[in-house]
């Protein structure tokens, strides 16, 4: 058995398997499996990335039947049973295909030029190392435009990550980015969270979506409804009627399913996912499988199930027991999604939740957040260290994690 992907889905299908009579092989572009969940706090310096990731050799310590290969998957041929990757063809006779998403651009012009996506740890540090090198810059900037255009930061897409990320920034400025450069008008640095549509939060009851549009606005965040970007150009995001001048342009407007060849070619959805039956199997290819964020099946009603972590958890664990029932010839199980609920965080003590038919909001929702998120966490050691974290930015209104780790150049006076 082949799984090309380590994310939430494929490393639970391991762990189900990894004591069976069945060879496993796991596939992954990283040998580390990141905590999607907490890149936001990442990207906005509350977290490091050594607190949300875990080496996939120590998870995987103590299963023997287990192999860990480091290469990106390339390529599917479903008749021959080899999969493609960059460090081999690797044959098979079962494959999960957990491979996730990437950004999605929609097709408009200038995104993949001027804006950041966050959906790995680099894209966290660009986003990070974006605003603190821009404030740097600022802090010696003369001209009033321009130092306003780098303390502006603008995150385009209002589902829980771009509320999650906004709230942060904004927390992020008001409590450590005003100690840090006393020398700086902070409180004139702008937080803007754009969303095409007329809500945010689209998955989660009407109230809550409210609710969270407050809590933001509170802590200063500007948040523009029915506001389709147009286009970036470098340091401007053009909306209809208005442009913004930005420096910092986080980009969590979409996904769309990770690129992969296979033949034959299975049906997919319009954002690129691979549709697949009911047992989670690819059309076709009985003996091919794919989970996570790349399926596409629709629930009773026709949606589609959302791409969260609860989701691809319970599509590894059926994978892992379809396989078993077919090396017993018994019969495969169907998937049915056992909703616990959304919920997002907004910043300190403020949170939106819809868990267990009840929609809470404020410190009730922050905790449950915590609580989930802190339990959710595959190590021990991760556990410690993002509580450790949190509970040092909750008491001492602080940032880690604020070192600029890339080489670009923070300021922009002469040198001496």
């Amino acid at each position: 058995m082949v799984v090309l992907g380590a994310g939430f889905g494929g490393l639970r299908a391991v762990q189900r398997l990894r004591r069976a009579d069945v060879d496993v092989t796991l596939v992954d572009r990283h040998n580390y499996h990141t905590f999607m969940p907490l890149l936001y706090e990442v990207a906005s310096a509350g977290l490091s990335a050594n607190d949300i990731a875990q080496p996939i050799r120590a998870i995987l310590r103590g299963g023997p039947n287990v192999e860990f290969v480091v290469g990106a998957a390339r390529a599917v041929d479903c008749a021959d049973r080899t999969a493609t990757t960059t460090a081999g063809a690797i044959a098979f006779d079962y494959l999960v295909i957990a491979i996730g998403t990437v950004t999605n651009s929609f097709g408009i012009e200038g995104v993949d030029h001027y804006a950041t996506g966050l959906k790995s740890i680099q894209d966290a540090d660009t986003v990070r190392n974006g605003v603190l090198r821009n404030f740097e810059r600022a802090a010696v900037e003369p001209d009033a435009a321009e130092r306003a255009r780098l303390m502006t930061m603008v995150v385009v897409g209002g589902g829980p990550t771009g509320v999650e990320l906004a709230g942060a920034l904004a927390e992020l400025k008001h409590h450590v980015l005003k100690r840090d450069f006393p020398q700086l008008d902070v409180s004139a640095a702008r937080v803007i969270l754009i969303e095409a549509t007329d809500r945010l939060l689209s998955a989660f009851p009407r109230r809550l979506q409210e609710r969270a549009r407050a809590q933001l606005v509170d802590l200063g965040v500007e948040v523009r409804l029915s506001s389709p970007v147009e286009r970036l150009e470098e340091g401007e995001v053009h909306l209809p009627g208005e442009t913004i001048a930005a420096s910092n342009i986080a980009w969590v407007a979409g996904t769309a399913g990770a690129p992969l060849a296979i033949d034959p070619a299975p049906p997919r959805s319009r954002d690129g996912r691979i549709a697949v039956s009911g047992d989670l199997s690819v059309p076709g290819a009985p003996r091919v499988f794919a989970i996570g964020d790349i399926a596409y099946l629709p629930d009773a009603h026709g949606r589609p199930h959302p791409m969260l972590a609860q989701v691809a958890l319970q599509q590894g664990e059926l994978v892992a027991e379809n396989i078993a029932r077919d090396i017993e010839g018994r019969p495969r199980r169907t998937f049915k999604y056992r909703d616990r609920g959304v919920m997002a965080t907004v910043g300190r003590r403020r949170a939106v939740a819809h868990v267990f038919g009840m929609q809470v909001s404020g410190l009730l929702a922050w905790v449950l957040w915590l609580v989930v998120h802190l339990l959710a966490i595959v190590s021990l050691r991760n556990r410690a260290a993002v509580l450790l974290n949190w509970t040092w930015n909750y008491a001492r209104y602080d940032r880690a994690n604020r070192l600029l780790t890339d080489d670009a150049v923070g300021g922009t006076r002469e040198p001496q």
